[in-house]
């Protein structure tokens, strides 16, 4: 069916909506990361944005609104590369495991921009309201976590007395910290990062 002048200038019209709501998600998402919730004003994200002030709340309702989207996009990164790790190792052992779901997390926080990294580092700089508006998603991440480790415990491949939730949350130090100090662009990969990582956590937690 041909489209009508109507209809194509729609089409464009929701598309140019489309790429300024991303636009402005994309710029919140760095300043929240560079400066903390608190620090980072609707106007600093319309002047990055390139548009007016005001022309924010007409995808968003307030800075809360953004902040919750931008934690939401973060989490669908971490589980989709949890999923994706999940697949690639269904038939392979136990380090092996552990060690593409270490790789896939590290890939969500430095190949995804400041959308992951905003669970790190902005979002203890929000007010308790304004975090506790994403708990429950994150719960949700970390519970992959937790029930891959203790699939691990039953199978044998772990301390039968290892505390999961302290091995989960560890382990999630590791990780996380690394967005504070690793460059990617340096003589190490991320490979040789999720390898690290991965050592560290088998030496002392394999049975």
């Amino acid at each position: 069916m041909l489209e009508t002048a109507g209809e194509t200038g729609g089409t464009a019209a929701t598309t140019s909506a489309a790429d300024g709501r991303q636009r402005i998600l994309d710029e919140a998402a760095r300043l929240f990361v560079d400066q903390g919730y608190a620090a980072t004003t609707l106007r600093q994200i319309a002047t990055a944005a390139g548009i007016k002030a005001g022309s924010v709340y007409y995808h968003y309702a307030s800075k809360d609104e953004l902040f919750d989207a931008v934690l939401a996009q973060g989490i669908d990164v971490m589980e989709a590369a949890f999923a994706d790790a999940a697949d690639e190792t269904a038939d392979l052992d136990a380090r092996t495991t552990v060690r593409h779901h270490v790789r896939a997390h590290l890939a969500s926080l430095f190949e995804h921009g400041p959308y992951t990294a905003a669970h790190v580092t902005a979002f203890h700089t929000a007010p308790p309201d304004v975090r506790a508006a994403a708990i429950e998603r994150r719960d949700a991440y970390e519970a992959l976590w937790s029930a891959l480790l203790h699939d691990l415990v039953v199978e044998g491949a772990l301390r039968s007395d290892l505390h999961v939730g302290t091995t989960r949350l560890l382990l999630f130090g590791a990780m996380n910290s690394t967005v504070e100090w690793f460059d990617p662009a340096g003589r190490n990969t991320l490979d040789d990062l999720a390898e690290a990582i991965t050592e560290q956590f088998w030496s002392g937690a394999a049975a």
